[in-house]
């Protein structure tokens, strides 16, 4: 174990994204990344030079992946919960990369995003995974509510705040579960364009499970439907793409890859 790297107590754990590249410790119990963080991760653009900010980042998977593939990025990870903000700080130690934790409520008032170093017009990019499960429809354990379960006005809150902080021009990318997809163009109906989307299937004969959206600050342009992307093959076997995209070695037809890092093969 690296001395600078505290020691992990029983109950977290430390696991492998990335095709290995990427180590995330996190609470063994409650909401865990996983292929969600990196889908999230792989559909963001970003450029060197850039300033990104992941919202409700939890132990920070889906900015850190960001981060690996692209060199130079002014990251910021905003997370309300202390006990997350503090793993993740870890986290970006345990990579050796460069990221600014705050503990902040994505939903606080605009001078508290001040008080934090994130003014309005200041952002290049913000991923998030928002909570977005209907308390009606999603029993929950007490680990997993505040990560999971979404009130009315959580994606307008967030969208809200993303499009408040983002630069004209600035791109949202965001992850939702797929029957949500009239509540997403809903949110960004107010200051977005340019919406893009990809639903994502985890079998061949099933219904999308997600969709991964792009959204432009005062964008003007049509909505576009990209190819969707398969998860499993027929026999249950993870699909090259998705293998590819969840291993870090290519991303989605949302990115921007100009300035990334070569990905490995």
């Amino acid at each position: 174990m690296d001395e600078a790297q505290p020691r992990m107590s029983s109950d977290v754990t430390e696991d492998a994204f990335l095709g290995g590249r990427l180590r995330l410790r996190q609470p063994r119990r409650g909401h865990r990344a996983g292929h969600d963080a990196m889908l999230l991760a792989a559909a963001t653009p970003a450029q060197t030079g850039q300033r990104v900010v992941e919202f409700g980042a939890g132990a920070g998977a889906a900015g850190l992946a960001v981060a690996s593939r692209v060199d130079g990025l002014d990251l910021v990870l905003v997370e309300i919960d202390p006990g997350l903000a503090e793993l993740m700080r870890a986290n970006v130690a345990l990579n050796d990369l460069t990221a600014r934790v705050v503990v902040l409520d994505v939903a606080a008032r605009p001078d508290a995003f001040v008080t934090a170093g994130l003014p309005p017009d200041s952002v290049d990019a913000v991923l998030m995974n928002p909570p977005f499960n209907p308390a009606s429809r999603f029993r929950s354990s007490p680990d997993k509510q505040d990560a999971h379960i979404a009130t009315d006005d959580t994606l307008i809150q967030w969208s809200h705040a993303a499009r408040r902080i983002l630069r004209p021009g600035g791109m949202l990318t965001l992850i939702w579960r797929a029957d949500g997809l009239a509540d997403v163009l809903s949110a960004l109906s107010r200051g977005f364009g340019n919406v893009a989307i990809v639903p994502v299937h985890s079998a061949p004969a099933s219904s999308a499970i997600r969709i991964i959206v792009r959204a432009t600050k005062g964008g003007r342009a049509p909505m576009e439907l990209f190819s969707p992307l398969l998860l499993n093959d027929s026999a249950g076997n993870p699909t090259p793409e998705a293998r590819a995209i969840l291993e870090g070695r290519s991303v989605l037809s949302l990115a921007q890859t100009s300035g990334a890092r070569h990905l490995p093969r």
